[in-house]
């Protein structure tokens, strides 16, 4: 994302040359864009499409996957990781310093933070209570619950009408970490005697099959149109991808998450924290593991109940709708 940016300020500065434009939107790994606004005065928008991961004088540091302490020793804790997560982010100074000279910006030692996230507008997906509700977060920020809001058009699995009058389970480990074994395997395994009716997707457009035998209540895709299945979902479990798992609660659907790299851990962890879903702590669950996380986010009054207010804040902030208003209100304001 670094070593690219004085490429991509390049391919920028060619098309602004050719027409400016009035602003910039970027989303919050952008190195280059962050880096053309900086260097040609442009205003810019970040749109952040992953976890929000701004630092704070409150809990442990995000992408840690620790929730806020409770007692004073965990306090205390977090304020020692908070002191520490600098050391952390250090490595990444010297690669954003060598790409702000190599498209004539002065050198600044800026984290990856300050870099990515515009000082002048700030608009995330999700909500404040996916980011631990914290009171001090700045003012050009504004959380707008779901982004994808667009409706599939890809035909429906010849197994579809099997849903009907079923309790439906959906597991899913997203798009990347697709190794069937590691969540979806133990999954199967734990809901085989169960009366639900499992779907799973794949992650791999045409793949509509797993590497192993699968019980009879399961149904497989390479992908479902989630605006169709998550509204006859009683659980999801998943590997804890964001888009995922912010179309779940969406739909006032409760999580098992097995987060096991990248954001994932984190994900899981503020799920966890406001009730709405079980965090299983590791990406490879044995079945015993899922069996009892499931029983519990598929009983658990409380967890419903938590996973209906936050999808309940979710749709109440507007979506992409909501965000295109903004950066048309960004774009029109003056400036000095």
């Amino acid at each position: 994302m670094i070593d690219t940016a004085p490429a991509q300020v390049a391919d920028l500065q060619a098309e602004w040359d050719r027409e400016p434009w009035d602003a910039i939107v970027a989303d919050d790994t952008s190195v280059g864009a962050a880096l053309f606004a900086d260097r040609s005065g442009c205003p810019r928008v970040t749109v952040a499409v992953v976890p929000l991961n701004l630092s704070s004088s409150q809990g442990p540091p995000s992408g840690m996957g620790l929730t806020p302490g409770r007692t004073p020793l965990a306090k205390g804790r977090d304020a020692a990781l908070r002191a520490i997560a600098p050391l952390a982010m250090r490595p990444l100074t010297k690669p954003l310093v060598r790409a702000r000279i190599a498209v004539g910006l002065p050198p600044a030692p800026l984290t990856f933070e300050q870099t990515v996230l515009s000082p002048q507008r700030v608009l995330a997906s999700g909500s404040p209570s996916r980011d631990f509700a914290r009171s001090d977060r700045p003012a050009q920020l504004e959380f707008v619950g779901l982004l994808s809001v667009a409706a599939s058009t890809a035909p429906l699995p010849p197994w579809w009408p099997d849903l009907d009058g079923r309790t439906v389970v959906h597991v899913t480990q997203g798009t990347q970490n697709i190794d069937a074994t590691d969540l979806i395997r133990p999954a199967l395994d734990a809901l085989a005697d169960r009366d639900v009716l499992v779907v799973v997707s794949t992650g791999v457009r045409g793949r509509n099959e797993l590497p192993f035998p699968v019980p009879s209540n399961t149904r497989i895709a390479g992908f479902v149109p989630y605006d169709a299945l998550l509204p006859r979902v009683r659980v999801m479990i998943t590997n804890g991808g964001w888009g995922g798992t912010l179309a779940a609660l969406g739909h006032d659907v409760p999580l098992v998450i097995a987060g096991g790299d990248l954001d994932k851990p984190e994900i899981a962890a503020r799920v966890a924290w406001i009730g709405a879903g079980v965090n299983l702590r590791t990406g490879t669950p044995t079945v015993a593991q899922v069996a009892r996380a499931y029983e519990h986010a598929s009983t658990d009054a409380a967890m419903k109940a938590a996973a209906g207010r936050v999808g309940a804040d979710l749709r109440s902030r507007g979506g992409a709708p909501r965000t295109a208003e903004l950066i048309e209100q960004f774009v029109a304001a003056p400036r000095p």
